[in-house]
């Protein structure tokens, strides 16, 4: 038996506009978004968003929502690709900011950009 506890299973994003953020992480980062509306007025949980969940392996759940404030800034988060260069141009297209395109690092190839509101995104094609 696997231990469970302290261990990352959500990440959440406020943004200030959720249409155009989900269609850069759908189009640009390839995520396949859900919407869907929480309507329980949680301010945590509750409200317009995208998200995805991720069962194989470790649950993983990501969430992008509309921001009930200030939208989250400066974040930074990463995720893998099976072709970066491919990636990068899907990126690019969908209106990602480039902060620098494919570099070597020690756990594979990596690009990073900026969303709209400026969280940094990471997308890494692991080593061979």
């Amino acid at each position: 038996m696997s231990d469970v506890s302290n261990r990352l299973v959500a990440v959440v994003l406020e943004v200030a506009d959720l249409d155009r953020s989900e269609a850069l992480y759908r189009d640009g980062f390839g995520l396949a978004l859900h919407r869907s509306l929480h309507d329980n007025g949680d301010r945590w949980i509750g409200g317009a968003h995208a998200a995805v969940s991720w069962t194989q392996g470790a649950f993983l759940h990501f969430a992008l929502y509309a921001a009930k404030g200030t939208p989250t800034v400066g974040a930074q988060i990463g995720f893998a690709v099976a072709n970066l260069e491919t990636s990068c141009d899907r990126a690019l297209a969908a209106g990602a900011g480039l902060i620098h395109g494919p570099v070597s690092q020690p756990w594979g190839r990596s690009a990073r950009f900026r969303d709209f509101d400026a969280n940094v995104i990471e997308l890494t094609q692991s080593a061979p």
